[in-house]
């Protein structure tokens, strides 16, 4: 589906940012609808993650990804098979899913091999959706309008940044590959001099 993580984290990116536009928007959405809402998206990351891990050519990353997709998954189908629940469980389910998220992206931002401002994506990313996670934990009788508006932030930021490493990714990838393509012809002018 997609070719390289850039590109994954630049989707995710954008979708976490509309994500947050529409919480944003209707603050005043029932508690079915953040559910909903909630589970489509955290489907949505999940995919995006499995996509990354069976595109990645490192076992660490593959093994880290899929367990993130399976965090994401798991928290999907909960928020939708009690599709009833209290504002004090869908709190305590999208706190737990923001600070497991979180401590996957934060600790992600150590890979070796990764350009610094990727790598800081990464960590700020996991550190916003652990300090989202933290909030509601610390204050779980906040009421849906409150928790569409914190989400709706939580979902900007986590946007932003992600959208952020993707064009970083993908700025250190060309690059790379435009230093690839310059010594390749550096080698086939050289070789061919060497042979005349």
């Amino acid at each position: 589906m997609f070719k390289s993580l850039s590109t994954s984290l630049i989707v995710r990116g954008i979708l976490a940012i509309a994500v947050g536009i529409l919480a944003l928007a209707w603050p005043n959405i029932t508690i079915l609808a953040l559910v909903i809402l909630f589970a489509v998206y955290a489907f949505m990351a999940a995919g995006l993650e499995v996509v990354v891990a069976f595109t990645s050519t490192r076992a660490g990353p593959v093994i880290g990804h899929l367990l993130l997709g399976l965090v994401c998954a798991g928290a999907g189908l909960l928020a939708l098979v009690w599709p009833g629940p209290t504002a004090l469980v869908l709190v305590l389910v999208v706190a737990a899913w923001a600070v497991a998220a979180g401590l996957f992206e934060f600790f992600a931002g150590f890979r070796y091999g990764e350009g610094a401002g990727t790598r800081a994506m990464y960590i700020l990313g996991g550190l916003v959706s652990i300090a989202f996670g933290v909030v509601l934990f610390a204050h779980p009788r906040i009421g849906a309008f409150t928790l569409a508006l914190l989400f709706g932030l939580f979902s900007l930021i986590y946007g932003a940044a992600g959208l952020v490493a993707g064009i970083d990714l993908r700025h250190d990838e060309k690059t790379e590959r435009d230093e690839t393509t310059k010594a390749q012809h550096w080698s086939f002018r050289h070789s061919h001099r060497q042979a005349a």
